[in-house]
């Protein structure tokens, strides 16, 4: 098949919403430059195809970083690739490319068959210095730095560092066997997987992709545009949800599916204490005036307006409890509670997933059940990701 015929059959089956290093949450804060270097990353697809292509991300870039060489394949266990399924990435033909300064950019598509739920490994040399990294901050999966040009390295060799975040890749994109969807969740820390097991792939949307694996369904292609801290309306930690939806959703290959899990941290840190403690350092970090839950819902129905326009379906889920969570107030909550019944009797969603009945204490359902939260009142452990994504109705994908 030739690569124009290729053309509009591709689905994303993997995403990782682009930030500036300086957005995040200060994971690369004194890591070495990255420059002479290999970055080695994996990651876990969702559904599965019989070619691929990988999107590279230079889109907060303040300067053009240099590509030298890229391979692509199954990856092994502890950082290496399984022999036989190597696949060099090529540029326009080419072994090399300059990936401009604010810009994306998709190798050559190449035949390299996946089942679902593969995990790949991807490597790209950068010969020169990558002035500012366009990333995604953490990075729930493995990644290591390794000096030189490594890109063909079996194994991973004994001088290579861990990499805190996910550098310079933003997507995998397949054609798969048959017609099929991607569904994108946009979100926040609780849809990026914070307090779940690293290396485990125990975000929501990561088992979500498992179960419609299981079920064998044509959108089971999942792309996980959460980013820890971020909001629906203003910036801060990450581009604003509103700012982000044309890139990160509206442009996916293959969207048929929007699930929207964004709003709580508008609500939380516009509700939140306002002293000289250490939570005034933390709240610095998120600027803009504080937001009213008319302010929340009229973003909600912006966003919802923008993916009906392109035909696709758009569910909305609840904002799941925070009380003993240090942002937590009495306002917070009663907002929260005046959010969560919009959502749920507003009728602008296309359905409602109820992520509060699932996740709240029936004795105190201000706060997460014990066993569904990591330890801080506020994101999930492993099993309260499961509740989530177990809670789903798999025929709303049909």
């Amino acid at each position: 098949m030739t690569e124009t015929n290729d053309a509009g059959n591709w689905v994303r089956t993997w995403g990782a919403s682009p930030q500036a290093a300086h957005d995040g949450i200060g994971s690369l804060d004194g890591h070495p430059p990255l420059a002479d270097v290999t970055l080695r990353q994996v990651v876990r697809i969702s559904g599965g195809g019989r070619r691929v292509r990988i999107r590279f991300t230079n889109e907060f870039g303040t300067a053009p970083f240099t590509i030298g060489a890229a391979q692509v394949g199954l990856a092994a266990t502890g950082g290496g690739v399984q022999p036989g399924s190597e696949r060099v990435l090529t540029f326009s033909g080419a072994p090399a490319v300059t990936v401009p300064a604010g810009g994306p950019i998709l190798s050559d598509p190449l035949d390299l068959p996946l089942p679902a739920l593969a995990k790949l490994s991807i490597s790209l040399y950068l010969p020169g210095r990558v002035e500012t990294c366009t990333c995604h901050d953490p990075a729930l999966d493995a990644g290591w730095t390794i000096p030189g040009n490594a890109v063909t390295a079996p194994t991973l060799p004994d001088n290579a560092e861990v990499l805190p975040v996910r550098a310079l890749i933003s997507a995998v994109e397949l054609l798969p066997g048959a017609p099929a969807k991607t569904i994108v969740m946009v979100g926040d820390s609780r849809t990026d997987g914070a307090g779940s097991t690293p290396d485990a792939n125990h975000s929501w949307p990561e088992l979500l992709a498992e179960r419609l694996a299981e079920h064998g369904m044509a959108a089971g292609y999942v792309s996980n545009q959460g980013i820890s801290g971020n909001r629906l309306l203003n910036d801060g930690i990450g581009a604003a949800a509103l700012a982000r939806f044309d890139r990160d959703v509206l442009a996916t290959p293959g969207l048929g599916y929007v699930v929207l899990s964004v709003g709580g941290n508008d609500i939380g840190i516009s509700f939140a204490p306002r002293d000289d403690g250490p939570l005034a350092d933390f709240l610095k970090m998120f600027p803009g005036a504080p937001v009213t839950t008319d302010d929340v819902i009229a973003g909600y129905r912006q966003l919802i307006a923008r993916a009906h326009e392109r035909g696709v379906r758009v569910y909305g889920t609840t904002i799941a409890p925070f009380e003993g969570a240090e942002i937590c107030t009495p306002e917070g909550e009663s907002a929260r509670q005046t959010v969560n019944e919009w959502i749920r009797t507003g009728g602008a969603f296309d359905a409602v997933l109820d992520f509060d009945a699932v996740w709240r204490d029936p004795d105190r359902p201000s706060r997460i059940r014990a066993d569904f939260h990591c330890g801080d009142h506020l994101h999930g452990s492993d099993a309260g990701y499961q509740a989530l994504a177990d809670s789903i109705d798999l025929s709303l994908f049909g």
